[in-house]
This record gives C-alpha cells, sequence and structure tokens, in this order.
C-alpha cells in the first residue's frame, strides 16, 4: 500500500479548476519532487493535499484511507506534516520555543524528537535559544522542517524549501532533506531547483497546465532529452 496516492485530482480556487488530473504516489522509503513551469499547479497540488483547497474530483489516499478535503488538523493526526514556503517560522521565538510549538499534539516526545531534530540540524542546536527571526534563510528553513517533524509525521510536505537560498544553503537543505527521508518519512516537496531536486528524488512529476506531463524516477526524468528541452533549459 503506498504511502500517499493521488488518483485524477481536480481542485482549484474560487470555482477554477487549477488541477485537471494530477496522479501521484509515494511509497513510504522515498523522497518525491514535483516540478515544472509556474503556473502548472505545483503547489495548489500540495495544498490539495493538505486540505488548503478544495478537491473538486479525483481521490487522494494517505495508507490507503481516503482524505480528501479533511482538514490540516486532522491531517496532522494521521501523520503528515507541512511546510509552507512563506511564514513557516514563529520569528519572535527562540529556535526551541519552535520547535516546542509543533509538538502540541505530543508534548511527552518533545524531548525525544528535539534530539533527534538537533542530529538532523546540528546547526540548530548551538542557536537554540536564539530568536528563529535572527537566523540566516537557510537555517530559519531549518527550523521550519523541524518543526513540522515534532509530531513524528509519516509524511512531510515541503514546498520550495530552497526558495531563495545561496548555492550552500541549498545544497545543505537538500542534504538534510535526505537525512529525515533516512530517518523513515516519506517527502513530497515542490522544488524550482529542478536540476538538483530530481537528483535527489526517487520519483519526479513533471506538471504542466494541472496534469502529469512526464513521471518517472529522477535518474530517468534528468536523462530524458524531453525534460530537459522543455523544463530544464536544454
Amino acid at each position: 500500500m503506498p504511502l500517499l496516492e493521488a488518483s485524477d485530482v481536480h481542485g482549484g480556487y474560487g470555482g477554477m479548476n487549477i488541477l485537471n488530473g494530477v496522479n501521484m504516489t509515494i511509497e513510504a522509503d522515498e523522497i518525491g519532487v514535483i516540478v515544472g513551469p509556474n503556473g502548472a499547479g505545483k503547489s495548489t497540488m500540495l495544498k490539495a493535499i493538505f486540505g488548503l483547497l478544495t478537491v473538486t474530483a479525483g481521490e487522494i489516499r494517505l495508507r490507503g484511507e481516503l482524505i480528501n478535503n479533511l482538514s490540516p488538523h486532522r491531517l496532522v493526526e494521521m501523520g503528515m506534516g507541512f511546510v509552507p514556503q512563506e511564514r513557516n517560522i514563529f520569528p519572535g521565538l527562540t529556535v526551541e520555543e519552535n520547535l516546542d510549538m509543533g509538538a502540541f499534539l505530543k508534548p511527552a516526545t518533545a524531548p525525544r524528537m528535539k534530539a533527534q531534530i538537533y542530529d538532523i540540524f546540528p546547526p540548530l542546536r548551538d542557536k537554540r535559544r536564539q530568536p528563529a527571526g535572527e537566523l540566516s534563510g537557510g537555517q530559519r528553513q531549518m527550523v521550519a522542517m523541524g518543526r513540522a517533524m515534532m509530531n513524528e509525521p509519516g509524511m512531510l510536505l515541503l514546498d520550495e524549501p530552497t526558495a531563495g537560498l545561496s548555492p550552500r544553503y541549498m545544497n545543505e537543505i537538500f542534504e538534510r532533506i535526505r537525512a529525515i527521508n533516512a530517518a523513515g518519512v516519506g517527502i513530497l516537496m515542490v522544488e524550482q531547483n529542478a536540476r538538483q531536486a530530481l537528483g535527489i528524488a526517487h520519483r519526479g512529476f513533471v506538471l504542466a497546465a494541472g496534469q502529469n506531463r512526464f513521471t518517472d524516477s529522477g535518474e530517468a526524468l534528468l536523462n530524458d532529452p524531453r525534460v530537459a528541452r522543455s523544463f530544464l533549459g536544454g
């Protein structure tokens, strides 16, 4: 049984569909990456999965259970985490307080999870008492991902985790994503840095106009001349 399965998903905003039949499958040990041009429906698909917009047709299942249009709070209870691109930390709180905020469903496990998160994100350990708003962009992204992990999700959704980061921090965030996946968390992320993201992906989904244009392993998509020509800049 796949960890996450989306079948012929349609949905959008204000009665207008942006998703026009998207299909995705992620296994529990996989990293999935969604790439495509602006307006393709990439972030919209993540929001549809996480209950932030109405799915009008099709099915989304988590571990086989139908989750169409469930509330984000219910999805977090079911083991899903979501890190949006913007406003994903509490800048006035310390790093540690941000992590504690993420443990609202499992406060008893907070000490153990913080230790695990500091192992995955070593820069946060030394800065745990520093206000998160004072950190670099890459470190703030680590805080956001760490906070989403505090409830021990089995599925983590990431929307543009390297947006606006320097090449150094972009590579570091990708390495941390691989570490999260190695710890047993399935990941589905949207990325504009398509080549680098597909380089760590077990599965890749190229969307255009709200539909799957190509679906394959990350390696196969990187080596597909049609994908390179149309979506990877040659």
